[in-house]
Order: C-alpha cells, then sequence, then structure tokens
C-alpha cells in the first residue's frame, strides 16, 4: 500500500470563493452558557502563574507542595532520552494551573494546528472567530462540554449514525433532535444532508430561524464504529452547506492521526473561512489513553465559553500529565511527533491488514464489509441476520468471541441492525483469526 512518506501535511484546500461570513455566536449559545462569569479565583491562579517571584501573594488557596510526598519523577521513553521531572517543576506539576491548559503545552498546539492545518482563522481578530486552542481532559470533556454549550431542549442537530455511543449517550438526555444524515463508506453524503436542509426555507435562514439545525456532528475520519472516512470533495461541499445555512460543524477526529494513505484528508478546520468549525482532537490513540488529554480549537468566543465552564467543573486537566506530555512534545519538535504517528500507523495498518485477511479466510460468504482508511474498527454486515444484538450479546459469548453489535451505535440503540463491530487495535493476528472462525461457525449455525 503506498504510504507518501514524505508528505506529512494535508494539502491546503483552494481559498473559498466567497466572503467570511459575519457570525453571531450569541445564537448559538444556551441561555446557561451564556450565564458563566470567569471565575474570580480562577483567575487570581492564572495571574500569579504569570507574576514575576519576587511578588509576595497572600491571595491564592493552593497548598504548599512542600508537604507533597512526590518528589521527581524520570519517564523512560521508547524513542528518545527519558523526560525528568525535576524537584523544582514537580512542585508546579503537582499545583493547580491555568483552565484553558499550561501555557508552554498550550503554544505548541497552537503552532502545530497553524502548521497542521493553516486555518483561515489564525490570524482574524478574536472576535471573528480567531482560532483559539484549549486543553481537556480527554476530547470526550471537550466534546460534552461543547454540547452543553450549544444545545437547548428542542434544538435541532444533525449527525450521521452509526456514530460513536459515547456522543449519543452525551446527547440524549440534553433533549435535542437528532436528525440522522445518510452516510456510506465516504462518509456523509452531500445530497442526502442538502434533501434534509431543504426542509428550511431561505426565509428560515434569513430570519435565523431558532428550527435551523444548530450543528453537525461528524467523525470525518475512521469513525467509530463504521470506520467511514470523508473525501475532501464531499467536506468541501457540506462546509458550503453550512455557510447557506448557518450551522456550525463540529469536527471529532480522534482518528485523524491514523489515517493509513498519505496526504493526510484536509479537515474541516483547513477550510473554516467563517469561523464554524469546533475541531477536536486527541492523544488517545498515539500518546496514551489513560493520561486523558484532548484538545478543543475553534472560534474564540466559544472555545472560551467552554473554559469557563471548565472552571468551575474539573477546574483544569492533571497539570502532571499536562508537564509530561508538554516535556515530551519539546524535546520531540514537530518532526519528531510526525515521526512516532508514522510508527503508530504502521502497527495499526498491520493490524487492519491480518483482520482483513482473517475476514476474508473465515466469513468472505457469510458477511459483508469494506477496507477501512483510518482508525481501529472493521464493520462487518452478518448477511441473513437482521440483528446482531442476541447473537453477540449471548451466544457469542458461548463461543467465547466477543464483538460489539451494530445497535449500540444507532440513535435507537433498540432498533435492529445486521451489523457488528469488531476492533482490531488489541488481539493478535492469530487471535483474530481465531475470533473470526468462531463467529464463522456461530453464524452457519444461526443460519
Amino acid at each position: 500500500m503506498p504510504s507518501n512518506a514524505g508528505s506529512r501535511c494535508p494539502p491546503r484546500p483552494p481559498p473559498a470563493p466567497r466572503r467570511p461570513a459575519d457570525m453571531n455566536y450569541s445564537r448559538f449559545i444556551t441561555t446557561v452558557s451564556a450565564a458563566r462569569k470567569a471565575s474570580p479565583i480562577r483567575l487570581l491562579t492564572e495571574l500569579m502563574q504569570k507574576s514575576p517571584p519576587s511578588l509576595i501573594s497572600l491571595a491564592g488557596g493552593a497548598p504548599n507542595p512542600s508537604v507533597f510526598p512526590f518528589k521527581r519523577a524520570t519517564v523512560a521513553i521508547r524513542h528518545g532520552t527519558a523526560v525528568e521531572i525535576g524537584e523544582d517543576l514537580m512542585k508546579r506539576a503537582l499545583q493547580y494551573s491555568a483552565s484553558a491548559g499550561i501555557p508552554e503545552l498550550l503554544a505548541w498546539l497552537k503552532d502545530f494546528q497553524r502548521h497542521l492545518h493553516n486555518p483561515p482563522t489564525a490570524n482574524y481578530s478574536p472576535e471573528q472567530g480567531q482560532m483559539e486552542v484549549c486543553i481537556t481532559t480527554g476530547s470526550q470533556e471537550g466534546l460534552c462540554k461543547v454540547f452543553e454549550m450549544l444545545i437547548n431542549p428542542g434544538d435541532n442537530i444533525l449527525l450521521d449514525a452509526p456514530t460513536y455511543s459515547g456522543t449519543l449517550a452525551a446527547l440524549r438526555p440534553l433533549g435535542c433532535n437528532i436528525i440522522n444524515v445518510p452516510s456510506d463508506q465516504h462518509g456523509i453524503i452531500p445530497k442526502a444532508l442538502k434533501e434534509i436542509l431543504s426542509t428550511w426555507s431561505p426565509e428560515d435562514v434569513k430570519k435565523r430561524s431558532h428550527h435551523l439545525p444548530k450543528f453537525l456532528y461528524t467523525v470525518p475520519n475512521g469513525c467509530n464504529p463504521t470506520g467511514n472516512s470523508l473525501t475532501t470533495e464531499r467536506k468541501k461541499e457540506i462546509y458550503q452547506l453550512a455557510r447557506k445555512y448557518d450551522f456550525l460543524i463540529i469536527e471529532d477526529d480522534p482518528y485523524y492521526f491514523l489515517q493509513f494513505e498519505k496526504p493526510w484528508a484536509p479537515t474541516f478546520l483547513s477550510m473554516d473561512v467563517d469561523g464554524r468549525v469546533i475541531r477536536t482532537d486527541s492523544f488517545s490513540k498515539i500518546l496514551s489513553s489513560g493520561l486523558r488529554i484532548g484538545f478543543l480549537t475553534g472560534p474564540k468566543p466559544l472555545i472560551d465559553r467552554v473554559i469557563l465552564h471548565i472552571q468551575v467543573s474539573t477546574m483544569h486537566t492533571s497539570t502532571f500529565t499536562q508537564i509530561m506530555i508538554s516535556q515530551l512534545l519539546q524535546q520531540w519538535g514537530e518532526k519528531g511527533f510526525l515521526e512516532h504517528i508514522d510508527r503508530v500507523v504502521e502497527f495499526y495498518r498491520a493490524q487492519r491488514d491480518a483482520m482483513l485477511i482473517a475476514a476474508e479466510k473465515w466469513l468472505k460468504d457469510l458477511a459483508e464489509w469494506y477496507c477501512p482508511a483510518a482508525g481501529m474498527f472493521l464493520w462487518i454486515k452478518i448477511k441473513g441476520v437482521p440483528d446482531t444484538q442476541q447473537l453477540i450479546m449471548e451466544k457469542a459469548l458461548q463461543k467465547e468471541v466477543l464483538l460489539v453489535p451494530g445497535g449500540a451505535f444507532n440513535i435507537d440503540s433498540s432498533e435492529p441492525s445486521s451489523y457488528v463491530r469488531a476492533s482490531f487495535s488489541l488481539s493478535s493476528p492469530a487471535q483474530m483469526d481465531l475470533a473470526f472462525k468462531r463467529l464463522a461457525d456461530l453464524i452457519k449455525e444461526t443460519l
């Protein structure tokens, strides 16, 4: 499979033909989010961290790090020298920090996003939707806070299901109307989206009717569970529809760095001349899922609202994990980080290919699937089985093989699905082979 190893960054799309829209962010924000004010104590914490050592502060409520039991840490690295956190840095790592993220990691990530995506909004004024970044405790925290910032009960939102069950679990309690947009192996079908949007008249758009969809949510690369990846041309069409109908795009992209072909696909962020894209990125698949580090990129007026929510909830992502990752990224630089990603992709490409070989060997006449271009999952349609729920949750366990029934990823989880999701991230090729043999035996018994 060609890799174009010399090409690291996605091609930059041509400039949009229309001038940037004047975004009215206030119309998207809920009354709860609009009511949030900056925490005076959190502002003091950030002010103290920017002050010279000569400042004597009696203001903060931070504990004295001299009473903490941890003194220093050394973290061995596979490709690079060990990350050393000495006593002075450890005192900072164990202390409260700014809600948006520690300054050095934020600066690194902002530069990285500019170099990688070249967002048109990078040089806008804050009011115009200037690109802003904040660090979150995994991208899931960022997503949940974005949803709570945008959704009032009864709001219409768009997404392409089947989709990540964690997203659906976060959306359902908010009382929004989830409108499913048809998709195929190349992601959302723009023609189908256009047909759905034609429900709203030009007059609705002109008056910014509150019934207009607030946003479109999509996982554009290696979607969990389907493995779908949006093509560049489709993204361009979708972005133009977002401009026409004035909705935001939530680009949830945890598998962006697990694309198996280069050059990487241009992102919605790279096309965003208006400041209407909120992008989530994650280190979970490439550095560590347990360290819980993600980051949001989007228009400053909206990211600032998320930071206000962080101030009164988690307060900030773990300072220790931020410093550990920041030290690593500073050591590697962008070049070293991208080389690490190449190694990760090489591993997952081999895992994917092993699963495809096993599927072809055992499931050829029993199921259908297509080759995912990114991510960790194979989405398998079982022939002759209208609903895989009982097959997997009861009978498969008896055969000592476990997959996820497709209904878990539907907007209505009780809706029948003939699909199952198989992950190729953890199992060895031999285990995948045996698992699909067991699945094939089970399907034959069922039919």
